[in-house]
């Protein structure tokens, strides 16, 4: 099974919200993938400033973390995932890694991918997207694909009203929606809606 976990800003908790879900469910034996795509002028490889990501040559990095700790791939082996990547790409480039995150897609028995932009080349059985009302910025890459989430995952806040403007209600009002309340990331019906939607992918490839 894949499920993806998108948001709409940086910062308001999607991984937390990967590794919450890893901790919750430890029997699904998850492998996990954060995608990060630098801006122009950024290398892949090393997230500093350089020319060579423009280029066919370097197209794109992974990295398989070897150690629980603080980092954001670090935090999914915490939680109790199998195996953890970093896979980073130019700006635009995501598609380049695409051949190497289909084979390690083919050799995990669940993965959860912490990215938006993933859902343009992969079809997710599961698609979550974090939205915090509070935070004005919205990504492009998550109002594209918004409409297409199967649940939200809502940081608990006074208001009901987004700062945001410009997103279509219809495109999150209408769906399951989890309100979590950090530092829980992961409630029991969050992680039951998970679960159930494994069972039924595994019960569909069985037939």
């Amino acid at each position: 099974m894949l499920v993806v976990v998108g948001g709409h800003s940086r910062n308001i908790g999607k991984t937390s919200v990967v590794a919450g879900i890893i901790r919750a469910l430890p029997q699904s034996n998850w492998t996990a993938m954060k995608i990060t795509q630098f801006g122009h002028g950024v290398c892949s490889v090393s997230g500093t400033a350089c020319d060579c990501c423009l280029e066919p040559a370097c197209p794109y990095a992974i990295a398989q973390e070897r150690q629980p700790g603080r980092s954001d791939t670090g935090r999914f082996l915490a939680a109790g995932a199998r195996d953890s990547y970093w896979v980073r790409t130019a700006a635009g480039r995501l598609a380049n890694a695409l051949p190497a995150i289909r084979e390690i897609r083919a050799a995990s028995q669940n993965l959860i991918i912490e990215s938006n932009s993933i859902v343009e080349f992969l079809a997710p059985d599961l698609y979550l997207v974090v939205l915090d009302f509070a935070q004005a910025d919205f990504k492009a890459s998550s109002r594209r694909f918004l409409e297409r989430a199967d649940a939200c995952v809502t940081i608990a806040r006074k208001s009901e009203e987004p700062a945001w403007n410009g997103v279509a209600r219809r495109d999150w009002e209408g769906k399951p929606r989890f309100v979590v309340r950090p530092p829980e990331y992961a409630t029991a019906a969050l992680s039951a809606f998970v679960e159930a939607r494994l069972a039924g992918a595994a019960a569909a490839a069985a037939r």
